[in-house]
């Protein structure tokens, strides 16, 4: 039957092994239901290769197969970081720490982790409830662990879950443990090598002493506590989306001293089928449509929601016509920066010795704020690692004030080594009472922003290409742009191209190279291609490391004479991007 099926010959190759090995009965009924129905596309998917480790983890869909998330991807993953871990820290007591999220199978993948390590000679830590991301790379830290583990698909669609590793110092995995681990993961060819069977003496239970802990952590990095005092009635509705956010927020915002908090019931009780929405992310309109609409209701000074993992999170502000709009994550990004360079300065605490970091793919707006006020800015690939590869590269020798990245995460302090949704909002809420304290809104703070240092704004496409034609179509993409650069952007002559693939920067008007150095500083060999034009339009391409996406990214500029001309100025922006959309093909 499976021969009649006329498979790809991996997926058949893959099928037959998990017909034939150790896996449990009703996994083989499953596969066996699907060849009976002949239904080769999902055999194929599932099939096709095995789900990729990639260099912080993995992610894919629910189900059975090879490249599906299940006890036995989760297994193979864990064992190989376990063999990991032995070899790096051998004749030492190894201790992981493990969270998870809200996500349907995240506690049963995490027992399953618990018991593997266990297994492997190693102390687990576990969490007894679900916690969000930010608080394992805190509790990695505080415990005193060589590495870490989050079920979470973080924001995907709910069919997915997902798996993230951490280091010694609470960050994602970077080179060379990176790519040694997925080494590692690679070699579990067979289901027998991997030990399920936990030792119970080895799993500790994690409570109530490291939520203080961590909680204790975000109050210290506030910086601005009279203030908050003073507005301690700022109204302020919140929505975890089904997700962590709900464990950690509103005590966070509490012992800061906000008062008037008012939660999304609705979206309140944790739930991996996320019922109320669509896509469980803050970005989209639609999974903030209740909060939005609370926020109305009471007249609220503020909108936070938080994705399941709470690692980013998502803000409405009121605009000038009384009506709530979402703000982007550059702009999020860039007001949190703002207001922290605002104050630091404000203090006397810029010394010269202070940086902030971003991701390439981020506004160059907090480039301009930062040079503004003599605070070095960092561009890193993109990943949060990398900016926390900058934090413990730069540790003891210069002061990190705060960072951020496009896709809705950022982080204020270095006790925690990830983005932080909890910290961030407890800073979002804090930056909008600051506004309120001097007789301005929220967005009154970000027009004031942009009449300063320029009106950026930044344009995302994505384009989702799945299973193994769509990865196939996306390779092919990038090769186009590489070997053929756009001449123009809206007019404008491209006369830049970085191809961060070969680590190569090349003068499209001279035709000269250089190298960029990898190695620190959040960079290294990624395939990714940026082009810069001579009015200072940025085109960046980059896969999808995480989900079957190719995502564009198009930042363009103008000036911002006063908030009366906000509207038409973003509106004109807004046609630049879509007008490159277009001239590129990208849709």
């Amino acid at each position: 039957m499976l021969k009649k099926l006329k498979l790809d010959a991996t997926a058949e190759k893959n099928i037959k092994t998990w017909l034939k090995g150790r896996y449990d009965q009703d996994v083989k009924d499953q596969i066996q239901t699907l060849i009976d129905g002949e239904n080769t596309t999902q055999l194929t998917d599932s099939f096709y290769k095995n789900l990729e480790f990639g260099t912080g983890g993995m992610r894919g869909e629910l189900g059975v197969g090879s490249n599906r998330m299940n006890k036995y991807t989760v297994g193979a993953a864990t064992q190989g970081l376990a063999n990991y871990l032995n070899k790096c820290f051998a004749c030492q007591e190894i201790k992981v720490a493990i969270a998870y999220d809200s996500r349907n199978f995240s506690s049963e993948f995490g027992k399953i982790a618990a018991d593997i390590l266990s297994a492997n000679g190693i102390t687990v830590y576990l969490y007894k409830e679900l916690r969000p991301t930010p608080q394992l790379s805190f509790t990695v830290r505080e415990l005193g662990c060589q590495s870490g583990i989050v079920i979470t698909a973080s924001h995907n669609p709910r069919e997915y879950n997902g798996y993230k590793v951490y280091w010694v110092d609470g960050s994602q995995v970077v080179a060379p443990h990176d790519k040694n681990i997925v080494a590692e993961v690679n070699a579990i060819t067979n289901v027998k090598y991997i030990k399920f069977k936990g030792v119970k003496k080895r799993i500790k239970m994690i409570g109530e002493v490291l939520d203080k802990k961590y909680l204790k952590a975000v109050k210290s990095i506030a910086v601005s506590p009279r203030i908050i005092k003073k507005q301690k009635d700022l109204k302020i509705v919140f929505s975890s989306i089904h997700g962590t956010g709900i464990t950690m927020v509103p005590p966070a915002l509490a012992q800061l001293g906000f008062e008037n908090v008012t939660i999304v019931q609705e979206q309140a009780t944790p739930d991996g089928n996320f019922p109320t929405v669509v896509y469980p992310n803050p970005e989209e309109k639609e999974a903030m449509s209740l909060a939005l609409k609370k926020a109305q209701e009471i007249d609220a000074d503020l909108v936070i929601a938080t994705d399941p993992d709470a690692d980013r999170v998502g803000m409405g502000v009121k605009n000038p016509e009384g009506e709530w709009q979402l703000l982007n994550g550059n702009q999020a990004a860039s007001l949190i920066i703002f207001y922290l360079l605002k104050v630091w300065k404000a203090g006397g605490k810029i010394t010269g010795n202070e940086f902030v970091c971003k991701t390439i793919v981020t506004t160059d707006l907090i480039d301009a704020m930062a040079e503004k006020a003599g605070v070095k800015c960092y561009n890193t690939l993109t990943g949060f690692k990398y900016i926390a590869q900058v934090i413990r590269e730069l540790e003891g020798k210069q002061t990190f004030i705060g960072g951020g990245e496009e896709s809705y995460g950022y982080l204020i302090g270095d006790k925690v080594r990830d983005k932080d949704a909890i910290a961030s909002c407890a800073m979002i809420a804090e930056l909008t009472a600051y506004a309120k304290d001097k007789g301005i809104s929220l967005f009154d703070f970000l027009a004031d922003m942009y009449k300063t240092f320029g009106f950026y704004y930044e344009g995302l496409i994505s384009v989702t290409k799945k299973g193994k034609t769509g990865a196939e179509e996306i390779q092919q993409m990038m090769t186009d742009f590489r070997n053929n650069p756009p001449k123009t952007l809206a007019g404008s002559k491209v006369i830049r191209m970085d191809d961060l693939g070969e680590l190569t920067r090349k003068n499209l008007v001279t035709g000269e190279s250089s190298l960029i150095e990898s190695g620190k500083m959040g960079m290294e060999s990624s395939n990714v291609l940026q082009f810069f034009t001579e009015d200072g339009t940025k085109f960046t391409c980059r896969p999808s490391g995480t989900e079957p996406k190719i995502k564009f990214y198009i930042g363009v500029k103008d000036k911002l004479k006063n908030k009366s001309e906000f509207n038409q100025t973003l509106e004109r922006l807004k046609q630049k991007v879509a007008h490159i959309g277009q001239e590129l093909d990208l849709n």
